[in-house]
């Protein structure tokens, strides 16, 4: 009989546990922000290990994870990035980094970009279409900046320019990505914290004359929203290493503006440094209930340099699979 009562009461009692360290604001806070491409994760390696990427190594690709651990990088490098959405819609990424002489700073130039292709206009009196078509364009121009101030502390900053197209509507604005990042001697353990798109609020506006036909009110008011801000604190350890073997672990906790809280796990084995097989969870991230997956490999060309070529897999319940392929390219030896 105990056992039974205890298989009941169990889970209503972690249901509840959930409910109070995870309050589900989603329903509240949805639909308060604008450009939320801004939180789309283009970096294979962070979408492959569930996000959990705010505390890793530095690559090109911090400059979307955490651009404090750039300071981490000897060599110069850019990278190529493309997300697979669906429906036509795309999101890619293109970023250049360049480590100065002095080997306690960088410089790094971003550009974020989803397009929808062509939509067909609609309206409610021709739902098949009115013959014209209309397009979608996000895009973010990034300049970054990372400093080291110690031989464990480092710093990040990334400005931002936010342009978004809808048909006749523009929209202009501007963001912030202000990172730190903190490293031990203990199994390469680091620690995080990191806020994403810290910036004001923008809307829609339009030049032309929007008709008002068709039951509207006369005149359109566009809201105004803020840009999905997200505060993250990280970390991640080397737990083992022999040999050519390696594994790695990582750990994230986010808050967005807009949504619930949320928290990330991932892990990543590598062989050699060269080849690597990714995991990562989600927890409390509607839609997402699959485990994330991904593969790598650095690949030596020309004299001296590698090209790391990486791949994520996301299985989501509402969009179907997702698929994201990137390439990093570094101009020497040295894995990362």
């Amino acid at each position: 009989m105990r056992k039974i009562l205890l298989a009941i009461i169990l889970p209503f009692w972690m249901h509840l546990l959930k409910a109070q360290v995870f309050p589900s604001y989603g329903g509240e806070r949805a639909g308060l922000s604008a450009l939320t491409f801004l939180k789309n994760d283009i970096n294979p390696r962070s979408v492959a290990i569930g996000g959990a990427s705010s505390a890793l190594n530095g690559d090109a690709f911090s400059i979307l994870s955490n651009p404090a651990a750039l300071v981490q990088l000897k060599d110069k490098g850019f990278t190529l990035a493309n997300k697979f959405i669906g429906a036509g819609v795309n999101q890619s990424f293109v970023s250049f980094v360049n480590p100065q002489s002095d080997q306690t700073s960088v410089w790094g130039f971003s550009l974020n970009s989803l397009t929808s292709g062509y939509i067909k206009e609609r309206t409610e009196f021709m739902p098949g279409g009115t013959g014209r078509e209309f397009s979608v364009v996000n895009m973010a121009f990034g300049a970054t900046y990372a400093k080291l101030l110690s031989e464990q502390f480092s710093f990040g900053l990334t400005m931002k320019y936010v342009y978004e197209h809808v048909a006749g509507f523009n929209n202009h604005t501007a963001a912030v990505d202000l990172s730190f990042l903190y490293k031990t001697d203990f199994k390469k353990l680091q620690f995080a914290a990191v806020l994403h798109n810290f910036g004001g609020s923008s809307s829609l506006a339009s030049r032309e004359d929007i008709p008002v036909t068709f039951n509207r009110t006369t005149g359109i008011a566009l809201e105004t929203n803020p840009v999905p801000t997200v505060f993250s604190i990280g970390m991640s350890i080397e737990p083992y290493r022999a040999d050519k073997h390696a594994l790695l672990a990582a750990f994230q906790i986010s808050h967005p503006n807009d949504n619930s809280e949320n928290i990330r796990l991932g892990a990543e084995y590598s062989y050699d440094d060269q080849f690597f097989g990714r995991l990562g969870y989600k927890i409390n991230v509607l839609g997402h209930v699959y485990p994330t997956a991904g593969v790598g490999a650095a690949v030596p060309y020309g004299s001296g340099q590698l090209v790391m070529i990486d791949y994520a897999f996301t299985a989501t319940r509402f969009f179907g699979s997702q698929h994201l392929i990137g390439v990093r390219f570094m101009l020497s030896k040295s894995k990362k």
